[in-house]
Order: structure tokens, then C-alpha cells, then sequence
């Protein structure tokens, strides 16, 4: 493990708590991250010192909190985040013990202790319950403080609870989702070699899935997110419906397990949807749970069976459906919508030589330019969760380029810095033909030197072209027109490999 990568900041902080007689460690899932070799997005500190202490030690820093944590305000050295920020914060919070968790969600009483050891004792998984103790300035040792065994535990890819599993979800319910997001986050897909859940957190899931429903809807929500934007999350679904908690968070997916379906699929509706997302191109939380509530409205659609039957207007009523799930698990309005969009208009039809230009435009009038890679991404889904083995066939490749034509529109008089009304009212020229033939000759003018383009240039042109007998020169527009409009078509189909 390389220890080397701990920001000076973090190490500023140590020495600081350190010159005023205090401990300091960093501890927590920055530690974890650190042994798994990754970058940790987050930097938090533990100590002895009461958050007064701490808030004397750090002028610029704040306390908004019952939980003893201060935020230290520190020169930016994150990865992420605005470049233009002003400064990264480090937690630093003293060691603590927590009471009984009457209403499962948060302590009755928190109290601050004087010993690392009963502030580790505290936390959820033994993964998050180690410690490191840096040396002083020009003596960098460090020191592992490990009473839970957590790094045995990273090493044998192994998520266990610190102490009692069940002592530990009876405090805070939403540890249990906690272990599936680490499971869905860590596991990689790798069902031989991956991560797993140890044997009694798992039994300890199952028995208290119940308490889920202690839990708030927001804090359900967020780590439901981390999972469905995990590298495994058809995974840390499935596994939540394997313990009992998924139920509690989406029922409606339920709902489709061992609901057959028609010739088209092989597999029940649960099965399709949790493919959908495991085969899901996009990182997009709104892509992702599109691809898993895409098909949730079958259930409840379903006419017949074996392999004749029917779902008519499934996609609308999922979309309703999905509507009503997002809302209940307090997701934000923009994410509602744009997932909803999404299961709404999954089943857009197109076939190459059936559908038009005009019919193209509808669609994207309908879902919005920006959007349309995302739907594609949600199809391309839907395919690959039905076992097609080709993500993106022609026609799909034929839509991403009829999109592209439609919607650059790359050669029009829209594009001109004067319009037809200028022409009459500048020029006084009387309606008729004579003002499109003009707009053809500007046009054609502006493929040649964009930097014609100008409202005076454009009307000094047109000055003088309505002198002139324009058919010929109508016919030389049209010539450059069409041949700018050939040119940008054939890098359109190259890019998209359509003929």
C-alpha cells in the first residue's frame, strides 16, 4: 500500500492537531480506498480534541452538526470538483460512541469519548473501521490500526459487519443497503473472485429487511443511486431482492418476476429488466433506470400467455408507473422527468425505408435532441436485455444519422443573417419569387465564405442581385447547395456506416 499519496493538506491537518497536543488519524473509507488502491474521493480525520477544540485549531472552519464534525477548510487538491473553487474541506470529528437507535435511523444520544478504540467500535464494517497514524514533519511512518481485522477482511474481498451484525442494522437499517451498494461497487461482476457479503451480515439482512421501512425515503434513494451507477448493479439489485429489501425500495419490479413473456423473449420480465440494465451502455443515472423500469409496466398490461401474449400501451403505463416510484423516493424533479421521457417513448418506431425525414423530426420534436442519444442507449438496452446479439444494428445506426441530417439542417436559408421580411422592408422588394431566389444566390454566397454571413453584407448583396436576371444565377445556387448538402451527407452516413 502506498501511503505516499496522502494529500499535504490531510497531513497539515495531523501536524496541526498534533502541535496543540491532540491525536489525529485518518480513518475511514479513505483508508479502505487507499487499500484497495483507489484514489479516496473524501478525506476525514478523527480525534480526541471536542469540536471547540478543533474549531480554536482552525479559524476557517465550521460546525453545523450534532455528530462532533467539523468541516476544515483547506486550499483546494481534489481531483474533482470546480476548478475555480475556493477550498476543499477535511471532516475532522471526535471520537465518539453512539446509544441506542429507538426509531432505527439516527442515535437517541451521542457521546464523545476519549479513546480511538471506542470510536471504532462505533462504525459498520470492518473495511471502514480502520485507522492510520502518520508520523510527524520529516518522519512520514505510518502506523495501522486495525482491532477489527477490516484489512484481512479487504484482502479476502469480504464486506462484514463490525461486532454483532444484527446489534449493528438494529442501530441504522440502511447499513443493510450500505453492504449491497459496497457489494454492487466492489464486486465487479467477478462471481468466482469478486467481493461477497460475509455469511452472517447476509443471514442478519435477511432476518431485519423489515426495518428498511424505518429508513427515509432520501437516504433509501441515495444509496439505491450508488448502486444502479455501480460497476455491478444489476447485481446489487438482484441481491437486494434475493434479502428481502428491494420490496421496500421498488415492489413494482417485483412484480415482474416469473411473468412470462411472448415469442420475442426468453426470459420473464424481472429477468429482462435487470439484463437491460446490466447491458446498459450508458453511466447515466436517468439512462440506467430507464433500462431497468423500461419494461415495468407489463405486468399489469398483460393479455394472454405463452408465447402469443400482448402488453399494449405498456411503455405508458410504466411511464406512470416509474413516475410515481421516483416520487416516492423523493427523487429530484429533473430526474423524474427525464426518465419518464425515457420509458415513455422506449418503443419509438423506425425502419429503414418506412420512416421519413418528417417522421424523424416528430420524434425529436417529441423527445428533444438532447435526448435522443439516451434514448438509443435505452433500445440498445432493451435488445441486448432480450439476448440479441448485436447491440446497435443498421437500422439503429440508420436512425443515429437520419438525427444527425435532420437536426444540422446544415444547408438552409435559416441559417442566413437576414430573412425574407428584410428583404421587403429594407429593400422594398414586393413578395413573390424574386425574394427566394435572392436567399438561394445569399445562401450559396455564405457555403462559399461563411464570413459573408452579415447582416449588411448580406443586405448590400442583395442589393444588386435584384437588378438582375436571376434564373442563371438562381441555377448556380442551386448547384452549390446541393453539392454542400451531398458532401456533409456522405461524412454523415461514413460516421454512422451506413450506405
Amino acid at each position: 500500500m502506498d501511503y505516499s499519496s496522502i494529500p499535504e493538506p490531510v497531513l497539515s491537518v495531523l501536524d496541526s492537531l498534533r502541535k496543540h497536543g491532540h491525536e489525529g488519524h485518518i480513518v475511514g473509507g479513505c483508508v479502505r480506498d487507499l487499500m484497495l488502491g483507489r484514489e479516496p474521493k473524501d478525506w476525514d480525520v478523527t480525534t480526541e480534541a471536542k469540536p471547540e477544540e478543533v474549531l480554536a485549531i482552525f479559524p476557517d472552519s465550521f460546525y453545523e452538526n450534532d455528530f462532533g464534525t467539523v468541516g476544515v477548510k483547506v486550499v483546494p487538491f481534489q481531483k474533482e470538483g470546480r476548478p475555480d473553487r475556493e477550498h476543499d474541506v477535511i471532516e475532522v470529528t471526535t471520537y465518539r460512541t453512539e446509544s441506542a437507535y429507538s426509531d432505527r435511523r439516527r442515535p437517541d444520544q451521542v457521546a464523545f469519548v476519549s479513546t480511538l478504540s471506542e470510536d471504532l467500535s462505533r462504525r459498520d464494517f470492518t473495511m471502514n473501521a480502520i485507522a492510520l497514524e502518520v508520523g510527524s514533519e520529516g518522519k512520514r511512518d505510518v502506523t495501522i490500526i486495525d482491532p477489527f481485522h477490516g484489512r484481512a477482511d479487504i484482502e479476502r474481498k469480504l464486506i462484514r459487519t463490525v461486532g454483532n451484525p444484527e446489534q449493528r442494522f438494529g442501530e441504522d437499517a440502511l447499513r443493510m443497503i450500505r453492504a449491497i451498494r459496497f457489494f454492487a461497487e466492489l464486486h465487479g461482476g467477478n462471481t468466482e473472485n469478486g467481493w461477497k457479503i460475509d455469511d452472517s451480515t447476509l443471514e442478519a439482512i435477511r432476518k431485519h429487511a423489515g426495518l428498511l421501512s424505518h429508513v427515509s425515503r432520501e437516504r433509501i434513494r441515495d444509496e439505491f443511486s450508488r448502486i444502479i451507477l455501480s460497476n455491478s448493479p444489476a447485481d446489487g439489485v438482484e441481491l437486494l431482492r434475493t434479502v428481502g429489501l428491494l420490496r421496500d425500495i421498488v415492489p413494482e419490479l417485483e412484480e415482474g418476476v416469473g411473468v412470462g413473456q411472448n415469442l420475442h423473449h426468453r426470459l420473464n420480465v424481472y429477468e429482462h429488466n435487470l439484463l437491460a440494465l446490466r447491458t446498459c451502455p450508458s453511466r447515466k443515472l436517468e439512462v440506467r433506470l430507464a433500462a431497468l423500469f423500461h419494461d415495468i409496466g407489463k405486468p399489469k398490461t398483460k393479455r394472454g400467455d405463452g408465447y402469443r401474449s400482448t402488453f399494449y400501451n405498456h411503455d405508458h403505463v410504466g411511464a406512470r408507473m416509474t413516475r410515481n416510484l421516483l416520487l416516492r423516493l423523493r427523487f429530484p424533479v429533473a430526474i423524474i422527468e427525464k426518465t419518464v421521457l425515457l420509458v415513455d417513448n422506449h418503443l419509438f418506431y423506425y425502419n429503414v425505408g418506412e420512416v421519413t425525414e418528417a417522421s424523424v423530426r416528430r420524434l425529436i420534436r417529441r423527445v428533444g435532441l438532447e435526448n435522443m442519444k439516451d434514448l438509443i442507449d435505452v433500445r440498445i438496452a432493451d435488445r441486448l436485455g432480450s439476448e440479441v446479439p448485436k447491440a446497435k444494428p443498421y437500422k439503429l445506426r440508420h436512425l443515429e444519422y437520419m438525427v444527425e441530417k435532420v437536426s444540422r439542417d446544415p444547408v438552409s436559408v435559416k441559417m442566413l443573417a437576414i430573412n425574407g421580411t428584410d428583404l421587403m422592408k429594407e429593400l422594398r422588394m414586393e413578395p413573390g419569387p424574386k425574394i427566394g431566389a435572392v436567399l438561394e444566390v445569399l445562401l450559396s454566397d455564405v457555403i462559399e465564405d461563411p464570413s459573408r454571413n452579415m447582416r449588411e453584407t448580406l443586405l448590400a448583396r442583395a442589393e444588386s442581385l435584384s437588378h438582375d436576371d436571376l434564373p442563371a444565377l438562381r441555377e448556380k445556387a442551386k448547384e452549390v447547395i446541393e453539392e454542400k448538402r451531398e458532401y456533409d451527407d456522405e461524412g454523415i452516413r461514413s460516421r454512422h456506416k451506413v450506405g
